[in-house]
């Protein structure tokens, strides 16, 4: 078994695929860990893409509106929250970088900076980077924990990635060529 200290993976095996369902929660406690102390060391873009339960509820008010001022925010949010905690979180989410503001009379407007899709393409992206920019463990580790859990959830996801790999090998092939 692999040790881990301090959010680093060791030593995994080469048959690195788990066998078992105890051996596929040691990895996937070794995963959560690895991001979790990922995600506290990381600052800038990357950080900046994570967001707790508030800031990601107003997202989700924002995205499909395009923009809104914070008492807007205020009457839309599933639970009751002072307009100074709104006004505080929206202005959190501006100072990442994922929300523009303008000055409307004497309040701010909000809108996103990126889509939905963006920012999850974003989010993704950094993560997966961040795992092959690991050792060679972390990266075994990943595609294990991706492979299982694609093809628990829908195996016709297996065959879209399948898919997928096919047209980026053909893709890089082109770029080799003179």
């Amino acid at each position: 078994m692999p040790a881990a200290s301090s959010g680093r993976i060791h030593q995994l095996p080469p048959e690195s695929a788990p066998s078992n369902s105890s051996e596929k929660c040691y990895y996937a406690a070794i995963v959560i860990r690895f991001l979790k102390n990922r995600l506290a060391r990381e600052s800038g873009a990357a950080s900046s893409l994570a967001l707790g339960s508030l800031e990601l509820e107003l997202m989700e008010i924002l995205w499909p509106r395009g923009e809104s001022s914070v008492r807007d925010a205020v009457t839309l949010l599933s639970r009751p929250l002072a307009y100074t905690t709104v006004m505080t979180t929206l202005d959190r989410l501006f100072k990442k970088g994922l929300l523009h503001r303008r000055k409307a009379d004497r309040a701010f407007v909000y809108s996103p900076v990126f889509t939905r899709e963006e920012w999850e393409r974003k989010r993704a992206g950094n993560l997966v980077a961040g795992f092959l920019s690991g050792s060679h463990p972390s990266r075994q580790v990943l595609l294990s924990c991706l492979l299982d859990a694609v093809g628990e959830h829908d195996a016709s996801l297996l065959d879209e990635l399948e898919r997928k790999i096919r047209e980026r090998r053909k893709e890089i092939s082109r770029q080799g060529e003179p």
